[in-house]
């Protein structure tokens, strides 16, 4: 099985720690990739911080991530499992499962990033500002890039097992599916029931994803098919709500009354 995440917004700056070493990221194969997305990044936030800016979707207070764009090449890294914060990675919470989930999550986890395509928990990072929707001088839609470069990636990261996607939209732009992976791929959509009305609300939707995942990597369940993934989150104590498959995978709406 393997589990796709999407990063968060906010992120935890390490004050120490080694800089980014490319070559030492799993998925060694994305690095001419990940060198033009950084490359980018770094030279338009050094050299024309109004345009980062503006790239990046920044107000004026904000102009910090700038600078620390700027640096990236040089600044201290940590585990992406701790620079990756927000309401999904505080429900997931990797850092206080014992040690067989740690294990599982390494292997059976990956963030979809920006800057550096697919991520492992145990990567080390430094803190960055870039979307899964921003346009970069020189480069272009970062999106574009990763569509060329992303699927070997995932599909070497996966082998044989379930893909399990859990990735907003922009990142799910990066990468779809291809039809011959639809038998063993399903994706999660997480809705709010109240007074007998359903919609889909981020908070809600991102703290069940990560609770989820979290059960799943304690448990150590390996489903290998879409309608083995909704019999295991039942079981764990969710109501799964299994679609017929299409293309790209099977659906499964989890749906949820209170956090």
């Amino acid at each position: 099985m393997l589990v796709l995440l999407p990063p968060s917004e906010g992120k935890y700056a390490p004050r120490r720690g080694a800089p980014l070493d490319l070559d030492a990221l799993r998925s060694p194969g994305l690095g001419p990739a990940r060198r033009r997305v950084l490359d980018a990044l770094v030279a338009v936030c050094r050299d024309d911080p109004d345009a980062a800016a503006a790239a990046l979707g920044l107000g004026p207070t904000q102009r910090d991530l700038v600078s620390r764009n700027a640096g990236l090449a040089t600044a201290p890294t940590a585990r992406a499992d701790r620079v990756y914060t927000g309401v999904l990675y505080d429900a997931l919470d990797l850092a206080s499962l014992d040690a067989g989930a740690k294990r599982r999550a390494g292997r059976r986890v990956a963030v979809v990033s920006a800057l550096l395509g697919l991520v492992a928990p145990g990567d080390r990072i430094p803190a960055y500002r870039l979307s899964g929707q921003s346009v970069l001088p020189g480069l272009g839609p970062v999106a574009g890039v990763w569509r060329e470069a992303l699927g070997p990636a995932v599909r070497d990261a996966l082998g044989t097992g379930l893909l399990v996607d859990l990735r907003s939209s922009a990142y799910a732009a990066f990468w779809r599916p291809e039809p011959d992976l639809a038998g063993r791929t399903a994706t999660v959509r997480v809705l709010h029931e109240q007074d007998g009305r359903r919609s889909v609300v981020s908070h809600f939707n991102k703290a069940t994803k990560g609770r989820i995942v979290r059960a799943l990597l304690e448990h150590g369940a390996d489903p290998r098919t879409p309608a083995a993934l909704a019999g295991t989150v039942r079981d764990l104590g969710w109501t799964v709500e299994e679609h017929d498959q299409g293309a790209r995978g099977t659906r499964l709406d989890v749906v949820v009354r209170a956090l």
